[in-house]
């Protein structure tokens, strides 16, 4: 199958073949007629299937077909991404499939001045492209208006979820016309993405061209066992031996990704860290670099990653294994895309040992492990005790000291212990829950 055969405009085929495609991706077959016949969908996809195309050829070949009344234009088209990195993406991609059309696109974020967007928003706009902060902001300012939209697109979903957008998103759903169609895309199908779903669309066509929380199999993944005193070693020597020369690696931490920037620079490798404590510039600059090839390694946090589209990225390292099983997916995911082979590399340590076993429940497969000569597991090294157990030592010995100095007293005591291990309690109920946002 052609993409001429998915019914799209001339316009829109000049652009696909200037961008070297061809033959459209499994997604991109099942959901381009679907939207240009204007239903709604609840599509899952993984990273990298080609699902942006997906949604932005059908949305542009709509909108170029209707042309809208008056001299400003109206927002008629909005799409919702999780992080700005992802946001700038798409717009990029709808710049360029959009070339040969009449019409504008523009892009919000937080992170940068809000004055130069509302002066472009202000000179019109047929498809914006935002995160959900920042376009709540322009919403209360009164310096949007999207009275007149007509599709919404809602891009990465889960993700969204996940950052804690869901209440923004039900006050941007709140302001916008009730009649518009919906496009839901989501690389997993959870219960709070059925819920969403529920509420969202009108009787959605369902496209699933993945199974969910599956890693492509165009990814060769491996784990390499070392002790976490020598990752960095194995890292440095990964990327020297084997020439790698362009590299993604994840670390669980800001301050993480920094302390290995510095480690790699020392190692004269190229290296520059993208995460949440960086301003827009910074990590605009530091991924433009990255993928023009300026610097060889780009280490990265979970969240500043989102959005990161590499055509033939050949590396991806997880440094630390992730906490969280799904975010295993999302990592690996940056390599392998549109059919490309990848190669996605984990250093695990004993620690990190349970993080492992989770992630192979969750992809239904065991991933082979490799051990590098020289770089062989201290077998004295053992695992380093739970922080939540070590709280509760630290917590009855400061509990005990309290009640000794407490006096003689049986029922003063008896108080002491009861209100130390409420208390207790009470501290590890709030640090929990700081955990788990």
């Amino acid at each position: 199958m052609s993409f001429e055969t998915l019914g799209l405009s001339a316009e829109l085929l000049r652009a696909v073949s200037e961008q070297g495609y061809s033959e459209p991706t499994p997604i991109q077959k099942q959901a381009i007629p679907v939207i240009l016949e204007g239903k709604d969908i609840l599509a899952g996809a993984q990273t990298g299937t080609g699902k942006t195309a997906g949604f932005t050829l059908p949305l542009l070949q709509r909108l170029s077909s209707k042309k809208c009344e008056g001299s400003k234009r109206p927002v008629r088209a909005l799409v919702l991404t999780p992080t700005r990195e992802l946001a700038a993406q798409v717009e990029e991609s709808i710049k360029s499939y959009g070339k040969y059309l009449p019409l504008k696109s523009n892009v919000i974020y937080g992170g940068v001045k809000i004055g130069p967007q509302i002066s472009r928003l202000r000179r019109g706009v047929d498809i914006l492209v935002a995160t959900p902060g920042r376009l709540l902001d322009h919403l209360q300012q009164k310096t949007l208006d999207l009275s007149q939209l007509e599709i919404l697109v809602l891009d990465e979903a889960d993700r969204m979820l996940d950052m804690g957008f869901i209440q923004d998103i039900k006050k941007i759903l709140a302001m916008l016309p009730s009649r518009r169609q919906n496009l839901l895309f989501s690389a997993t199908f959870s219960n709070e993405i059925k819920k969403l779903a529920d509420k969202l669309l009108n009787s959605p066509i369902l496209i699933e061209v993945a199974r969910k929380n599956t890693t492509s199999e165009m990814i060769a993944q491996v784990i390499h066992p070392v002790d976490k005193s020598r990752k960095r070693e194995l890292l440095c020597t990964l990327i020297k031996k084997e020439k790698w020369y362009q590299v993604l690696v994840f670390t669980r931490t800001k301050h993480g990704a920094d302390r290995l920037t510095r480690q790699l620079i020392r190692e004269r490798i190229p290296a520059v860290a993208i995460h949440g404590n960086k301003s827009q510039n910074q990590r605009t600059k530091a991924l433009a670099d990255f993928k023009n090839n300026k610097v060889q390694v780009l280490v990265a946090t979970d969240i500043a990653a989102r959005g990161i589209d590499i055509d033939q990225l050949p590396h991806v390292v997880n440094y630390e294994l992730p906490n969280v099983p799904e975010d295993y997916v999302h990592r690996i995911g940056r390599t392998g895309r549109a059919g490309n082979e990848g190669e996605a590399v984990s250093l695990v340590c004993i620690d990190e040992k349970k993080f492992l076993k989770d992630i192979e429940r969750l992809i239904k497969r065991e991933i082979p492990q490799r051990i590098i000569e020289g770089f062989e597991l201290d077998p004295t090294i053992k695992p380093e005790p739970s922080k939540k157990s070590a709280g509760h030592r630290g917590r009855n010995k400061k509990t005990a000291n309290t009640t000794q100095r407490a006096g003689n007293s049986s029922r003063r005591r008896n108080n002491k212990r009861s209100s130390g291990g409420q208390n207790a309690g009470n501290n590890q109920q709030r640090r929990n829950s700081r955990k788990s946002r």
